[in-house]
């Protein structure tokens, strides 16, 4: 069905967010009838406290901030630090005993400039206050608390779109690898070691150049011949079996006993065989995983062996990782003190030649 000249449809989102920090403090007064004898305009103040990442005090004014304020005590939040930027904050300063006056973020936001206060100058009337409960003690103390919340600076980020449909990874080799096992609908059998594994020749073809040329090319005259079981040889039946897992899953095989009887071998010995394997048949992808894994393994008895194997095969991330490891005095000692060192030199002398020139280079 044609789009008939529609458009897709597109859009996008975005968020702003506003980094807030908060905290409190509990101011007691003890013995308020003393603190009543300090003039208008003059304050008592609390301990440095810190909140929102800022230093502040409370200043408790016990006969008014002002003039105008006389009758009233007054309580002010002062920023007590110099800052280079003013610091925005939202505060409330209540009775403790006092249930919240409003919603502390409904509060509005008030600027804070170097040593600078904002407050309530007509906190309460000082008549109505000496009246009330909350003067405790047979009123001689009361306590206050200050909450202040801090906003910090204000980004917008891009948003991911609303996702309406929730698309699941993708299960194709799940469902290739219960095609390799069922067997259903193989059309071509190998012989390996006295075992025999049915496949499919359009996925082998399409994962190796090496299958598609025996499976479509030349080769499939021979393939014919033979009842169309193809024999493989100088390789292991398990190795195979692995060889085919990749294949069908893109997947590196787990090492467990297949036939009863049969040792469960460890990963290093699996990664030699199966990178073997797939340089054998052309699956690059399979021998670099191989190789990635047999990196982690290398140690002075097995180093030896496995750059034998990197030479072989043209593993080069796989042999500059054996060199480096050589490249240690105390890990060469130690090789040259097995058969490591003769091992090379018998089976790939030339290797150890690239190795001497490698090691020259590292020396200043």
């Amino acid at each position: 069905m044609g789009t008939g000249g529609k458009r897709k449809r597109s859009g996008s989102s975005s968020a702003i967010f506003a980094a807030t920090a908060s905290g409190y403090h509990i101011l007691k007064i003890h013995g308020y009838a003393g603190t009543k004898g300090t003039p208008t305009g003059e304050y008592l103040k609390s301990h440095p406290f810190t909140a929102g990442g800022h230093c502040w005090t409370i200043r408790y004014y016990p006969n008014g901030y002002s003039s105008q304020s006389s009758d009233h005590i007054s309580f002010f939040l002062h920023l007590d630090e110099s800052i280079a930027k003013a610091v925005k904050a939202q505060y409330q300063i209540r009775f403790v005993d006092q249930e919240e006056k409003n919603l502390l973020t409904s509060e509005p936001v008030t600027s804070f400039a170097n040593q600078t206060s904002s407050g309530y100058a007509k906190f309460i009337k000082r008549e109505e206050f000496e009246k009330s409960e909350h003067l405790k003690d047979d009123g001689s103390s009361f306590a206050v608390r200050c909450d202040i919340v801090v906003i910090g600076d204000v980004r917008v980020e891009a948003t991911a779109a609303p996702v309406y449909v929730a698309v699941p990874a993708s299960d194709l080799h799940q469902h290739l690898g219960d095609l390799l096992r069922a067997e259903k609908g193989a059309d071509v059998v190998f012989d390996v070691g006295g075992r025999t594994f049915a496949a499919h020749r359009c996925v082998l073809a399409a994962r190796s150049p090496v299958f598609r040329a025996e499976l479509f090319g030349a080769m499939k005259e021979s393939d014919a011949a033979s009842g169309g079981v193809i024999r493989v040889d100088d390789m292991e039946a398990r190795v195979f079996s692995g060889l085919l897992h990749f294949v069908y899953t893109d997947m590196f095989p787990e090492t467990s006993k297949e036939v009863e009887g049969e040792e469960e071998e460890e990963e290093d010995v699996v990664a030699q065989h199966l990178l073997v394997a797939a340089d054998r048949y052309g699956m690059e992808r399979l021998k670099l995983m191989c190789e990635d894994k047999l990196c982690k393994y290398i140690d002075v008895g097995t180093v030896a062996a496995i750059l034998t194997l990197a030479d072989q095969h043209h593993c080069h991330g796989l042999k500059k990782a054996c060199f480096e490891f050589l490249s240690s005095a105390a890990n060469l000692r130690a090789v040259a003190a097995t058969d490591g060192l003769k091992h090379l030199t018998s089976s790939c002398p030339s290797v150890l030649e690239e190795f001497l020139v490698t090691l020259g280079n590292l020396v200043p």
